[in-house]
């Protein structure tokens, strides 16, 4: 465990590091290309669960390092564009330190902080989680989570997402596997001249695995989100 975490950390800085950069000439873009930057940022910067769907308890915390991985292909150029023409990307790097604490009555509350290296763009997000059913021996855990994230750093954009989904999951003994879907809106404001507001939804499924041991924890998930892939590792403690 004590390797793990600063391997993540290296990994995400040094992705980030070969292959992004400041967004500060969005003024280049079409708006055909800002369209195409949204919907790849909105399924990037939109929310993650990555955990079961079953509570954790009055007493529970969940705190981890996290790092997701989203396939931007499609508006690689616009981004390159968008920062000032640094070479295209396909692939969008995130590292985020999340904190989950339960509540009683089966609620949780969770957010998260993220700042890309070399880039000025920072994210923050959290959620609210009700277990609609808690989940047993038997029956699985089924929970709906309200979500939002919100990009700062970016002079020229204003860019938040809201979004809702509802997850199932079935713990077997340290192993819990969970699967999930949900709605994303998305607004993109650029803040030039040229480009007009960008709001829309987006469809979103999502398929992950839990396991702890004791008190560490590590969370696997792979997501679709207006047909972009992402996929997310998290390690860290839950209890």
């Amino acid at each position: 465990m004590k390797k793990l975490f600063p391997l993540l950390c290296l990994v995400a800085g040094f992705s980030s590091a070969a292959s992004a950069a400041d967004i500060s000439t969005m003024q280049n873009l079409a708006q055909s290309e800002f369209r195409l930057l949204s919907e790849d940022l909105g399924s990037a910067l939109s929310y993650k669960p990555l955990a079961p769907a079953e509570p954790l308890g009055i007493t529970g915390f969940d705190l981890g390092l996290a790092v997701t991985s989203t396939d931007i292909s499609k508006s690689s150029a616009a981004l390159a564009k968008a920062s000032g023409g640094s070479s295209p990307i396909s692939t969008l790097i995130i590292p985020k330190l999340s904190v989950a604490k339960g509540l009683p009555f089966g609620i949780d509350v969770a957010a998260f902080v993220s700042a890309i290296p070399t880039t000025n763009i920072k994210l923050v997000g959290g959620e609210l989680r009700y277990a609609i059913m808690s989940g047993g021996v038997v029956l699985p855990a089924v929970a709906i989570r309200g979500a939002i994230t919100k990009l700062s750093g970016v002079d020229q954009l204003s860019f938040d997402t809201k979004s809702l989904d509802l997850s199932i999951s079935k713990g077997f003994a340290m192993f819990t596997p969970y699967a999930g879907v949900g709605q994303v809106w998305v607004n993109s404001t650029a803040n030039v001249a040229n480009l007009s507001n960008e709001s829309f939804t987006q469809g979103k499924v999502f398929v992950g695995a839990n396991l702890n041991l004791g008190l560490v924890n590590f969370a696997l998930e792979g997501d679709r989100t207006g047909g972009t892939a992402s996929y997310s590792l998290k390690a860290g403690f839950r209890w």
